[in-house]
């Protein structure tokens, strides 16, 4: 796709057929031609229901105990774990890079102990090709791995979202180029890949590298392509939550050699061994720049097990979102991060919704509580955004400090979020509830809405 064309990131309108399917239609104030006199009257039922906020029966009665819960290992795992207890060894390392390297379809991948360890690696590497004081681009809506950059004498620039995507705003990216900037690290949000060409496009042009946050897209894809394989460096987390967990771990991706051996070298001292001959990283054997990295043996082989199984995984969880998001997004002011055609989406942790308030006709917070009321396990999500945090606004630990920039598109997504954790058992009786739930709400909104 050339830079200069936009995607469409409106949500599609729902079909005909699929309008007839959702039961709270009426209840949305939305009408039908044509429709039987029984669908009217079942609909004519919904709108009467009583809100359980106010005394009626709850829409969702499907036990969540096991609904949410994550990860989820079984006997290969167990398996996985006892044969390391019983015959340790770090081997097991070296087969989870193999087989990630192959995934990926990379030239080179290394395996530290979280995806922050696995962040500084490409912070170190970068920063021996740039003078100090080089800037990256990176959006506030980012974790705090970023920070760990002020220890190699590189500086943030913030960097906005779209509120609609949560992923990096590059029309905002080329307000803020300055002449110091030279790298710029997307985030792939919840598992919606970023416009990489896009971004690549604009970064070729300007001279910028072009750095991933992956840690939340394992097996997100664009044009047939791996977030973590568009750009020069990339970071994985394999943490507890992540969509590849190993309880704790991360992994580095580079695509060329050099980078490959300073970013080991700084996180194992026994790998320089390991390199070429003309390697001027191997001398470094035994001593490497410093701190020791590496990822434990258990967490290696539960990420082994785990990526057997991802795209099946993550298959599952796409089709638990569309089952229930497929059937509420008619309804007025709700929208999701919207994928377009050309990507392949993965969810991490939150099915994650937006809220039109005007549209809607009720708060974020009216319509939240009725939810929760109703037996959703939903919340009004706001996150910490990164340039609001003391450490980036003490001079002390910056080459130069760095902006604090207003950010619309962070303020706006943290007003308008609504997050649902993801049903990762195959459960569509509770997505057909959860979305009863939401229809339900829905055909309170007026009420709601003067509450």
């Amino acid at each position: 796709m050339a830079m200069g064309n936009k995607r469409n990131y409106e949500n599609p309108r729902e079909t005909r057929r699929a309008f007839f399917k959702a039961t709270g239609t009426i209840a949305a104030g939305l009408c039908l031609t044509g429709q039987s006199s029984a669908q009217a009257a079942k609909k004519a039922k919904a709108v009467k229901e009583t809100l359980a906020l106010n005394g009626g029966p709850k829409a969702v009665t499907y036990p969540q105990t096991n609904a949410h819960r994550w990860p989820r290992y079984g006997p290969d795992e167990e398996k996985a774990i006892m044969q390391v207890v019983r015959s340790p060894s770090y081997a097991r390392i070296d087969e989870l890079e193999k087989d990630w390297k192959e995934y990926l379809g990379v030239p080179y991948v290394r395996a530290y102990c979280n995806g922050t360890s696995a962040m500084m690696t490409i912070f170190f590497s970068l920063s021996q090709d740039l003078p100090r004081g080089s800037e990256i681009m990176t959006p506030s809506y980012t974790a705090w791995a970023i920070g760990s950059m002020w220890l190699f004498g590189l500086v943030p620039v913030f960097v906005d979202i779209n509120p609609r995507t949560l992923n990096f705003d590059l029309d905002d990216a080329k307000r803020r180029l300055t002449k110091q900037t030279k790298a710029l690290m997307p985030v792939h949000w919840l598992g919606l890949p970023c416009e990489m060409d896009q971004i690549c496009d604009w970064a070729k042009e300007k001279g910028l590298i072009v750095l991933e946050d992956a840690c939340h897209a394992h097996g997100a894809s664009m044009q047939d392509k791996y977030m973590g394989s568009w750009s020069r460096m990339a970071a994985f987390s394999f943490q507890t939550s992540k969509v590849l967990p190993a309880i704790e771990g991360g992994m580095g991706v580079y695509q060329q050699r050099e980078d490959f051996e300073r970013g080991t070298t700084l996180g194992d001292y026994t790998k320089p061994r390991t390199f070429p001959e003309d390697s001027p990283y191997r001398k470094y054997q035994g001593s490497g720049f410093g701190p020791k990295m590496r990822m434990h043996p258990m967490a290696a082989v539960l990420a082994r097990c785990q990526l057997r199984g991802l795209n099946e995984r993550n298959a599952k969880t796409v089709a638990q979102v569309r089952r229930l998001n497929d059937r509420i997004l008619h309804l007025p002011g709700l929208y999701e991060q919207p994928a377009p055609s050309d990507m392949k989406r993965v969810y991490y942790a939150y099915d994650m919704l937006f809220i039109d308030e005007a549209k809607a006709g009720m708060s974020r917070e009216a319509c939240v509580k009725a939810l929760q009321a109703e037996g959703v396990r939903c919340s009004a999500y706001t996150y910490t955004l990164q340039h609001k945090l003391a450490f980036y606004a003490e001079e002390k630990w910056w080459h130069h400090k760095p902006i604090i920039p207003d950010l619309p598109g962070s303020e706006q997504a943290n007003r308008t979020t609504i997050a649902l954790p993801l049903i990762t058992a195959e459960i569509p009786e509770l997505a057909d509830q959860y979305a009863k739930a939401f229809e339900k709400v829905w055909a309170h909104r007026e009420e709601l809405g003067k509450a």
